[in-house]
């Protein structure tokens, strides 16, 4: 449950708590069993979306955190530029196997399972700083209609990729779905309005779905307590290929790609002196590049190892909302 900085301290300085910190955030951990009081229901609100998703920690006491992700979209070109060049090296006059027919087993398509499970991953990391039970999720339907080829083919991986969806998230706690016009409705009964532009980051754009929804089970507000966002967006890692896309001079193609610079895991939080708390990216001569956690712009591309202090592995990038209306336990998360 959240609390507050002064005793949040107290309790780190008595141990009957150990501090850490998971995505950005702060919590300490209670050695000892919670009593009672200090437990209650907690529920997430999941917005899901194309480009944008929204997520709510709230209880009927407080909202503990609105977060906005950006939904992962990068696989299915991934996937067809590696079919391409695939295709193109067996039309040249190279050596190269023969195309297997056993490797389609059904089941989901890649790009599908990558969006859906990118959401099981945040819910996993919220499971292990809140004590989550209940899961309030905006219901997307797309209707398959006999005959026509156009809508089949283009929703019906929607409709299998969150109905596996469901399914995992059974295994967290109890799921409870609304439609469109549900939400629309628990938005208008506390006066609140979704901006058109869905790309901003504001609360108006997602987080305010997620946040009727999780106030729709567990109650307690009839307007938000807390509209601070944090900000989250996938690590894109490319993968070792056996070649890059375009030839270098003298038609050669090197190696490309990876998950690993110099022993540290591409994406790791580091902190380096110069440039504080960084992730890993690429290297090249000996030294590794490192990113901006905000945005993921490359801030050097020459630093050495033992300059370097890893802190945690990472596949996201984080940042908080500028505007911040939240209450004065914001920060401090007591876990169970």
């Amino acid at each position: 449950m959240p609390t507050t900085p002064s005793r949040a301290k107290r309790l780190i300085k008595s141990k009957e708590a150990t501090y850490f910190f998971k995505k950005g955030i702060f919590c300490i951990r209670l050695n000892r069993k919670p009593s009672a009081e200090e437990c209650q229901q907690i529920a997430v609100g999941i917005d899901p979306g194309s480009k944008k998703e929204g997520f709510t920690v709230k209880s009927e006491s407080h909202t503990y955190l609105n977060i906005q992700a950006d939904a992962i979209d990068h696989v299915k070109k991934a996937l067809e530029e590696r079919r391409n060049m695939r295709r193109a090296r067996r039309q040249r006059k190279t050596p190269y196997r023969k195309n297997k027919l056993n490797r389609k087993h059904g089941g989901l398509p890649a790009s599908t399972r990558a969006r859906w499970n990118w959401k099981l991953r945040v819910v996993e990391q919220l499971i292990k700083i809140f004590p989550i039970t209940d899961f309030v999720v905006e219901d997307i339907k797309a209707i398959t209609k006999e005959g026509k080829l156009r809508w089949n083919s283009s929703f019906s991986p929607l409709e299998v990729g969150k109905k596996y969806f469901y399914k995992e998230l059974e295994k967290y706690g109890k799921v409870h779905l609304k439609y469109g016009y549900n939400t629309a409705d628990l938005r208008k009964a506390v006066g609140l309005k979704k901006t058109k532009s869905k790309l901003s980051e504001v609360f108006e754009a997602h987080c305010v779905d997620s946040w009727v929804l999780a106030n729709w089970l567990v109650g307690g507000h009839i307007k938000p307590d807390n509209i601070s966002i944090l900000f989250i967006s996938p690590i894109q890692l490319h993968h070792r290929q056996l070649h890059v896309f375009q030839p270098a001079k003298g038609n050669i193609r090197k190696r490309y790609g990876g998950t690993r610079s110099l022993g540290f895991k591409r994406g790791s939080l580091v902190f380096h002196p110069k440039y504080k708390l960084t992730y890993i990216g690429g290297y090249s001569k000996g030294t590794i590049s490192l990113h901006s956690l905000i945005d993921g712009k490359r801030l050097c591309k020459s630093s050495k190892s033992k300059d370097i202090k890893f802190l945690s592995y990472n596949t996201w990038k984080t940042h908080w909302s500028a505007i911040s209306s939240c209450p004065k336990w914001q920060g401090s998360l007591a876990i169970n």
